[in-house]
């Protein structure tokens, strides 16, 4: 698993989907249950692709989009 990613996952809040992720992963098991539902993957890589999966999507929602505003006045500025 890519270190950043669990470094990620082990600074979510306890409880979390991330943290429940990877708490299964450090324990070696692939059946995880959150907010009542259980899952069991197939391995310990495709656990570990979910919680790098689970990171990419809440860094890009964290993201902002840019923008920059042009200002541009007739006649040019003097």
């Amino acid at each position: 698993m890519d270190p950043t990613v669990l470094a990620w996952a082990l600074a979510q809040p306890a409880g979390s989907r991330a943290a429940v992720l990877v708490a299964a992963y450090t324990g070696g098991t692939t059946r995880v249950t959150f907010d009542g539902r259980t899952v069991e993957y197939r391995s310990l890589d495709e656990l570990g692709r979910a919680l790098a999966v689970l990171q990419g999507a809440e860094n890009s929602a964290a993201r902002r989009p840019s923008v920059t505003l042009g200002s541009f006045s007739p006649g040019g500025s003097r």
